[in-house]
Order: structure tokens, then C-alpha cells, then sequence
């Protein structure tokens, strides 16, 4: 370990030393040059869906500050709560000394030397130094009164920031929620338009296809044409026609030639021709 770590640090300064030695003063900036650019190629690497992985985890984190905030919210309520009746006991207590002590008050007033209270009489120094002791403590509490009323106030001011804070921040929240799926569905669009921009058509598989239904259509028309042919001939004198059918046809063909070329004019003159026991006039 010691070995490994004696090689990295006289690396290191051999490597400076070099950039120094090539570079001289300006060797930092191109240091950090190089740096910047190393790091900006590395992100410009990082895929956009895992960006966007890792800013969904970034809003998330959120999630337990909200709930901090939401729990001190919680007890400053309760706290409040609890102070505002512990102030309402006090605030009945001081009065209940204002109403005691003017009424000791009163009586000293009258200009009386005894006074009965609770079947027990008291002189009238008496009923003045309890009338002084009742008036210090109603002071003192009226202050303590005070000062629990201005701490009241300051707690409810605070559950109002803090209240404000956690809407904030429960606003930003759906905000950046908002925002990524925004931004991934833009995502998904451009991603859906980058695989139909570079789709390629295949244009020799298109012409062979072309071409073979051409050839098709050729071969299937050629069909049509033959059927049509067949149907148009059908009725005609047969070329292959036997021995005897045509020497049959080949006799009649020299009769007519003799008998129209006049050699048998005079039969033709006195009798009229006859083949096949029909005559000439029969025909």
C-alpha cells in the first residue's frame, strides 16, 4: 500500500513537473481546461431518460423536508393551543385579584378600624398589608400575562411562516412534478419523430416487387388472352382431317374446275351436269 501510494504521488509529480516544464505558468488553466471539457463530454453522454430519473429523485427527496416542516407545524399548533388556555386561566386569575383587590379597596375607604372576612376580623393595618401583597402579586402576574401574550404572538407568527413555507413548498413540488412530466413527454416526441425520420426505405426491394408484379400481370393477361382466342376459333375445318375426307374434297375441287374450264361443253350443252345423282338445275 505504501509502495502504490509513493508511485501515484511521484506520478503526479512528474506529470506536473512535465506540464510545468511544456506549458509553464498557463499549465493550471489548461488543467482546468481540460477538465471542464472531460466533464462536459461525460454528461453530454449521460442519456436524457436518466436525467430525468435523476431529477424525479431529486423532487423526491424532497418528500421528508415537507414532512419536517409538516411535524413542527403540528407541534407549534398543539404548543399554541396549550399556551392560549394556560393565558385564559391567567387572564381569569388577574382578574379575579383586580376584582378582589378593589374591593379591599372599598372597604378601607369606608374609614373603619375592624373588618370581618370569613367570619375572622382584621384591623385596618391588617387589610392594608394584605391589600399591598395582593396588588405586587396582581402586578407580577399582569406582567407575566404580558410578556405569555407576546410569546403567543410570536409562536403564531412563526406557525404562519412555517405554514407558508410548507405551502411553498408543496407548491414548488407539484410544480418540478409538473415540469418533468412536461419534459418527458417532449422527450417521448422527439424520441418517437427521431425513429420515423430515420426509418430507411428499402427502393430494390420496392423495384423487384414492381417487377414481379409486372411479370405477373403478363403472365396472367397472355392466360386471358388465349381463353379469349380459343372461344373466337371454335367451328373451323379441322387441318387434320383424314385420307378420305380429302381426296373426297380434292375430287370435288377437279370437278368443279372441269366443269367450269369447259371440258365437258358439250354435256354441258345438251345435259346439265350431275354429281352424286343431283343435277345441275337440282342445284
Amino acid at each position: 500500500m505504501f509502495k502504490l501510494a509513493k508511485k501515484a504521488i511521484v506520478g503526479t509529480l512528474i506529470l506536473g513537473g512535465l506540464g510545468t516544464f511544456v506549458f509553464g505558468k498557463d499549465v493550471f488553466s489548461y488543467m482546468r481546461t481540460s477538465v471542464k471539457n472531460v466533464r462536459d463530454t461525460v454528461r453530454a453522454e449521460v442519456p436524457l431518460e436518466f436525467e430525468i430519473s435523476r431529477a424525479k429523485e431529486m423532487v423526491e427527496q424532497i418528500v421528508p423536508e415537507i414532512e419536517q416542516c409538516m411535524h413542527v407545524i403540528a407541534e407549534q399548533q398543539y404548543d399554541i393551543e396549550q399556551r392560549q388556555v394556560a393565558i385564559n386561566r391567567t387572564e381569569q386569575a388577574v382578574s379575579d385579584q383586580q376584582t378582589a383587590i378593589l374591593a379591599l379597596r372599598s372597604d378601607l375607604s369606608n374609614g373603619k378600624q375592624r373588618f370581618v372576612y370569613a367570619s375572622r376580623s382584621y384591623s385596618a393595618d391588617d387589610v392594608k398589608h394584605d391589600l399591598a401583597r395582593r396588588f405586587e402579586r396582581f402586578k407580577i402576574s399582569q406582567q407575566t400575562l404580558e410578556r405569555d401574550r407576546e410569546l403567543l404572538t410570536a409562536r403564531q407568527s412563526a406557525l404562519v411562516a412555517n405554514e407558508e413555507k410548507l405551502d411553498n413548498m408543496l407548491a414548488a413540488k407539484q410544480d418540478l412534478v409538473v415540469k418533468l412530466e412536461n419534459l418527458e413527454a417532449r422527450l417521448n416526441a422527439v424520441q418517437a419523430r427521431e425513429a420515423i425520420s430515420n426509418i430507411e426505405i428499402d427502393d430494390s426491394q420496392l423495384s423487384r416487387a414492381k417487377q414481379l408484379i409486372g411479370q405477373l400481370d403478363r403472365v396472367i393477361g397472355t392466360r386471358e388472352k388465349k381463353l379469349d382466342n380459343e372461344g373466337r376459333y371454335i367451328g373451323m375445318i379441322p387441318v387434320e382431317a383424314d385420307a378420305q375426307q380429302r381426296e373426297q374434297a380434292e375430287n370435288v375441287v377437279e370437278e368443279i374446275d372441269a366443269y367450269f374450264n369447259g371440258t365437258n361443253d358439250d354435256d354441258a350443252e345438251t345435259s346439265p351436269a350431275t354429281y352424286g345423282g343431283l343435277t345441275a338445275a337440282s342445284l
